[in-house]
Protein backbone atom coordinates (compact mmCIF):
# COMPACT_ATOMS: atom_id res chain seq x y z
CA UNK A 1 0.00 0.00 0.00
CA UNK A 2 1.03 3.51 -1.06
CA UNK A 3 1.89 5.84 1.79
CA UNK A 4 0.10 9.12 0.77
CA UNK A 5 2.53 11.70 1.24
CA UNK A 6 0.76 15.15 0.25
CA UNK A 7 0.04 18.45 2.19
CA UNK A 8 -3.82 17.32 1.61
CA UNK A 9 -3.17 14.69 3.35
CA UNK A 10 -1.31 16.34 6.21
CA UNK A 11 -3.54 19.00 6.35
CA UNK A 12 -6.52 16.58 6.76
CA UNK A 13 -4.74 14.62 9.82
CA UNK A 14 -4.28 18.08 11.40
CA UNK A 15 -7.92 19.45 10.83
CA UNK A 16 -9.14 15.96 12.60
CA UNK A 17 -6.77 16.19 15.17
CA UNK A 18 -8.36 19.88 15.70
CA UNK A 19 -11.44 18.49 16.33
CA UNK A 20 -10.48 15.96 18.58
CA UNK A 21 -8.49 18.66 20.86
CA UNK A 22 -11.42 21.01 20.88
CA UNK A 23 -13.34 18.23 22.93
CA UNK A 24 -11.28 18.89 26.02
CA UNK A 25 -13.14 21.71 27.46
CA UNK A 26 -15.95 19.92 27.72
CA UNK A 27 -14.95 17.12 29.14
CA UNK A 28 -12.83 18.99 31.97
CA UNK A 29 -16.09 20.48 32.65
CA UNK A 30 -17.72 17.31 33.38
CA UNK A 31 -15.33 16.27 35.87
CA UNK A 32 -14.26 17.58 39.58
CA UNK A 33 -10.42 17.19 39.63
CA UNK A 34 -7.79 19.52 40.22
CA UNK A 35 -6.91 20.21 36.50
CA UNK A 36 -2.99 19.44 37.09
CA UNK A 37 -4.17 16.13 37.93
CA UNK A 38 -6.80 15.60 35.15
CA UNK A 39 -3.28 16.80 32.65
CA UNK A 40 -1.23 14.09 34.83
CA UNK A 41 -3.26 11.19 34.36
CA UNK A 42 -4.68 12.43 30.45
CA UNK A 43 -1.01 12.53 29.32
CA UNK A 44 -0.19 9.46 31.37
CA UNK A 45 -2.98 7.40 29.61
CA UNK A 46 -1.93 9.11 26.30
CA UNK A 47 1.80 7.37 26.48
CA UNK A 48 0.90 4.27 27.48
CA UNK A 49 -1.79 4.08 24.31
CA UNK A 50 0.87 5.60 22.09
CA UNK A 51 3.74 3.19 23.16
CA UNK A 52 0.99 0.13 22.70
CA UNK A 53 0.58 2.14 19.35
CA UNK A 54 4.14 1.95 18.55
CA UNK A 55 4.08 -1.74 19.36
CA UNK A 56 0.80 -3.24 17.47
CA UNK A 57 1.22 -0.97 14.51
CA UNK A 58 4.86 -1.36 12.70
CA UNK A 59 6.96 1.35 11.30
CA UNK A 60 7.34 1.61 7.72
CA UNK A 61 11.21 3.25 8.73
CA UNK A 62 12.79 4.78 11.81
CA UNK A 63 14.06 8.03 10.18
CA UNK A 64 16.53 9.41 11.63
CA UNK A 65 16.30 10.84 15.19
CA UNK A 66 17.82 14.54 16.42
CA UNK A 67 18.50 14.99 18.99
CA UNK A 68 18.00 18.43 19.58
CA UNK A 69 14.41 18.95 17.76
CA UNK A 70 13.30 15.57 19.81
CA UNK A 71 13.90 17.11 23.18
CA UNK A 72 12.94 20.72 22.60
CA UNK A 73 9.73 19.45 20.96
CA UNK A 74 8.66 17.22 23.75
CA UNK A 75 9.61 20.08 26.27
CA UNK A 76 7.35 22.57 24.56
CA UNK A 77 4.22 20.70 23.78
CA UNK A 78 4.47 19.63 27.48
CA UNK A 79 5.02 23.09 28.73
CA UNK A 80 2.12 24.08 26.21
CA UNK A 81 -0.47 21.82 28.14
CA UNK A 82 0.71 22.32 31.53
CA UNK A 83 0.44 26.55 31.31
CA UNK A 84 -2.57 26.30 29.53
CA UNK A 85 -4.27 24.40 32.46
CA UNK A 86 -2.34 26.84 34.64
CA UNK A 87 -3.53 30.18 32.76
CA UNK A 88 -7.08 28.67 33.00
CA UNK A 89 -7.54 28.44 36.53
CA UNK A 90 -5.79 31.96 36.99
CA UNK A 91 -7.67 34.34 34.22
CA UNK A 92 -10.70 34.18 32.21
CA UNK A 93 -10.88 30.95 29.87
CA UNK A 94 -11.67 33.58 26.96
CA UNK A 95 -8.57 35.34 27.78
CA UNK A 96 -6.38 32.08 28.03
CA UNK A 97 -7.66 30.77 24.78
CA UNK A 98 -7.36 34.15 22.89
CA UNK A 99 -3.72 34.37 24.05
CA UNK A 100 -2.51 30.87 23.44
CA UNK A 101 -4.14 30.80 19.63
CA UNK A 102 -1.24 33.42 19.30
CA UNK A 103 0.39 30.08 18.38
CA UNK A 104 0.34 31.01 14.39
CA UNK A 105 2.56 34.01 14.54
CA UNK A 106 5.37 32.23 16.45
CA UNK A 107 5.50 29.52 13.73
CA UNK A 108 5.61 31.63 11.55
CA UNK A 109 8.27 33.65 12.68
CA UNK A 110 9.76 30.69 14.17
CA UNK A 111 9.26 28.20 11.36
CA UNK A 112 11.21 31.36 9.02
CA UNK A 113 14.35 31.78 11.04
CA UNK A 114 14.69 28.48 12.44
CA UNK A 115 14.21 26.18 9.41
CA UNK A 116 13.82 28.47 6.64
CA UNK A 117 9.99 28.00 5.68
CA UNK A 118 9.05 31.46 4.58
CA UNK A 119 5.45 32.24 4.98
CA UNK A 120 3.67 33.08 1.71
CA UNK A 121 1.49 36.22 1.22
CA UNK A 122 -1.58 34.20 2.03
CA UNK A 123 -0.45 33.10 5.34
CA UNK A 124 0.15 36.65 6.54
CA UNK A 125 -3.42 37.48 5.29
CA UNK A 126 -4.99 34.43 7.32
CA UNK A 127 -3.04 35.33 9.97
CA UNK A 128 -4.70 39.20 10.06
CA UNK A 129 -8.11 37.46 9.56
CA UNK A 130 -7.54 34.61 12.32
CA UNK A 131 -6.74 37.49 15.14
CA UNK A 132 -9.59 39.37 14.08
CA UNK A 133 -11.73 36.66 13.89
CA UNK A 134 -10.54 35.31 17.33
CA UNK A 135 -11.13 38.76 19.14
CA UNK A 136 -14.57 38.70 17.56
CA UNK A 137 -15.27 35.33 18.85
CA UNK A 138 -14.23 35.34 22.37
CA UNK A 139 -14.76 39.44 22.89
CA UNK A 140 -18.24 38.74 25.00
CA UNK A 141 -15.76 36.53 27.14
CA UNK A 142 -13.01 38.84 28.07
CA UNK A 143 -12.25 39.79 31.21
CA UNK A 144 -9.10 41.93 33.11
CA UNK A 145 -8.12 38.50 34.13
CA UNK A 146 -4.58 38.86 36.13
CA UNK A 147 -1.41 39.94 34.47
CA UNK A 148 0.56 36.48 35.46
CA UNK A 149 -2.46 34.44 33.94
CA UNK A 150 -3.06 36.33 30.85
CA UNK A 151 1.31 36.18 30.68
CA UNK A 152 1.32 32.30 30.85
CA UNK A 153 -1.35 31.96 28.02
CA UNK A 154 1.12 34.03 25.95
CA UNK A 155 4.01 31.92 27.26
CA UNK A 156 1.93 28.26 26.14
CA UNK A 157 1.19 30.03 22.71
CA UNK A 158 4.42 30.59 22.03
CA UNK A 159 5.70 27.00 23.39
CA UNK A 160 2.85 25.59 20.90
CA UNK A 161 4.13 27.77 18.24
CA UNK A 162 7.47 26.70 19.04
CA UNK A 163 6.51 22.56 19.06
CA UNK A 164 5.24 22.69 15.24
CA UNK A 165 8.33 23.95 14.07
CA UNK A 166 10.60 21.38 16.28
CA UNK A 167 8.35 18.13 14.79
CA UNK A 168 8.29 20.02 11.49
CA UNK A 169 12.65 19.59 11.45
CA UNK A 170 11.54 16.10 11.90
CA UNK A 171 9.49 15.66 9.07
CA UNK A 172 12.32 12.92 7.81
CA UNK A 173 12.60 11.10 11.04
CA UNK A 174 9.69 10.33 13.67
CA UNK A 175 7.95 13.06 14.97
CA UNK A 176 5.46 11.16 17.44
CA UNK A 177 8.14 10.44 19.59
CA UNK A 178 8.44 14.20 20.29
CA UNK A 179 4.62 13.93 21.20
CA UNK A 180 4.89 10.58 23.44
CA UNK A 181 7.84 11.93 24.88
CA UNK A 182 5.83 15.12 25.63
CA UNK A 183 3.09 13.07 27.53
CA UNK A 184 5.78 11.58 29.97
CA UNK A 185 6.91 14.92 30.99
CA UNK A 186 3.75 16.11 31.35
CA UNK A 187 2.38 13.22 33.42
CA UNK A 188 6.18 13.17 35.31
CA UNK A 189 5.66 17.21 36.11
CA UNK A 190 1.92 17.02 36.88
CA UNK A 191 0.88 13.26 38.65
CA UNK A 192 2.56 14.83 42.08
CA UNK A 193 -0.30 16.61 42.62
CA UNK A 194 -2.67 13.87 43.12
CA UNK A 195 -1.14 13.15 46.00
CA UNK A 196 -1.97 16.97 47.22
CA UNK A 197 -5.32 16.65 45.04
CA UNK A 198 -6.41 12.76 45.49
CA UNK A 199 -9.16 12.23 42.39
CA UNK A 200 -12.25 10.55 43.40
CA UNK A 201 -12.56 7.50 41.08
CA UNK A 202 -16.05 7.43 39.87
CA UNK A 203 -17.07 5.65 36.39
CA UNK A 204 -17.74 8.87 34.83
CA UNK A 205 -14.16 10.15 35.90
CA UNK A 206 -12.38 6.71 34.90
CA UNK A 207 -14.52 6.49 31.12
CA UNK A 208 -13.24 10.17 30.63
CA UNK A 209 -9.85 10.34 31.59
CA UNK A 210 -9.58 7.13 29.36
CA UNK A 211 -11.66 9.18 26.33
CA UNK A 212 -9.54 12.21 27.06
CA UNK A 213 -5.74 9.80 26.96
CA UNK A 214 -7.09 7.63 24.34
CA UNK A 215 -9.25 9.68 21.40
CA UNK A 216 -8.79 13.26 22.72
CA UNK A 217 -4.86 13.73 22.86
CA UNK A 218 -3.53 10.06 21.87
CA UNK A 219 -4.84 9.49 18.51
CA UNK A 220 -4.55 13.56 17.93
CA UNK A 221 -0.94 13.27 18.75
CA UNK A 222 -0.42 10.63 16.60
CA UNK A 223 -2.40 12.82 13.73
CA UNK A 224 -0.03 16.13 14.65
CA UNK A 225 2.64 14.04 13.99
CA UNK A 226 1.27 12.38 10.71
CA UNK A 227 0.49 16.04 9.22
CA UNK A 228 3.23 17.95 10.35
CA UNK A 229 5.12 15.88 7.99
CA UNK A 230 3.59 16.40 5.05
CA UNK A 231 2.62 20.37 5.40
CA UNK A 232 4.51 23.84 7.16
CA UNK A 233 4.60 24.80 10.92
CA UNK A 234 2.46 27.83 10.01
CA UNK A 235 0.33 25.64 7.83
CA UNK A 236 -0.51 23.38 10.30
CA UNK A 237 -1.05 25.99 13.08
CA UNK A 238 -3.31 27.98 10.97
CA UNK A 239 -5.46 24.46 10.29
CA UNK A 240 -5.82 24.09 13.95
CA UNK A 241 -7.44 27.09 14.57
CA UNK A 242 -10.63 25.34 13.96
CA UNK A 243 -10.24 23.49 18.18
CA UNK A 244 -10.78 27.22 19.69
CA UNK A 245 -14.21 27.69 17.58
CA UNK A 246 -15.67 23.84 17.97
CA UNK A 247 -14.86 24.10 21.86
CA UNK A 248 -17.76 26.07 22.29
CA UNK A 249 -19.62 24.24 19.70
CA UNK A 250 -19.80 20.87 21.98
CA UNK A 251 -20.94 22.94 24.89
CA UNK A 252 -23.63 24.20 22.96
CA UNK A 253 -24.80 21.09 21.67
CA UNK A 254 -24.11 19.00 25.24
CA UNK A 255 -25.74 22.31 27.07
CA UNK A 256 -27.61 24.77 25.10
CA UNK A 257 -25.48 27.95 25.82
CA UNK A 258 -25.64 29.52 22.48
CA UNK A 259 -22.49 31.94 21.18
CA UNK A 260 -23.11 35.44 20.62
CA UNK A 261 -23.91 36.44 16.82
CA UNK A 262 -20.27 38.47 17.45
CA UNK A 263 -18.72 34.93 18.03
CA UNK A 264 -20.47 33.38 15.00
CA UNK A 265 -18.80 36.57 12.69
CA UNK A 266 -16.09 35.31 14.30
CA UNK A 267 -15.68 31.93 13.79
CA UNK A 268 -16.94 32.07 10.34
CA UNK A 269 -13.96 34.55 9.42
CA UNK A 270 -11.45 32.07 11.25
CA UNK A 271 -12.87 29.05 8.95
CA UNK A 272 -12.05 30.87 5.91
CA UNK A 273 -8.78 32.24 6.98
CA UNK A 274 -7.82 28.75 7.88
CA UNK A 275 -9.14 27.53 4.13
CA UNK A 276 -7.26 30.07 2.29
CA UNK A 277 -3.90 28.88 2.14
CA UNK A 278 -5.03 26.08 0.92
CA UNK A 279 -6.90 27.03 -2.40
CA UNK A 280 -4.38 29.89 -3.00
CA UNK A 281 -1.73 26.84 -2.93
CA UNK A 282 -3.92 24.27 -4.94
CA UNK A 283 -4.16 27.28 -7.37
CA UNK A 284 -0.74 27.59 -7.89
CA UNK A 285 0.17 24.02 -7.82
Amino acid sequence: MQRNNSPRAGQGAVLLCAVLWSTSGLFIKLMTWHPMVIAGLRSLVAAVFMLAFRLVVPRRGRGTHQPFPLIAGALAYAFTMILFVIANKLTASANAILLQYSAPVWAALLGWALIREKPRWEHWLALGMVMGGLFLFFKDGLAGGSLLGDSLAVLSGIFFGANSVFMRMQKKGNPADTMLLSHIIAAAICLPFAGIYPPAFSPLNILIILFMGIIQIGCASLLFAYGIKRISAIQAMLTAMVEPILNPLWVLLATGEKPSPSALVGGGIIVLAVLIPSLVGKGRA
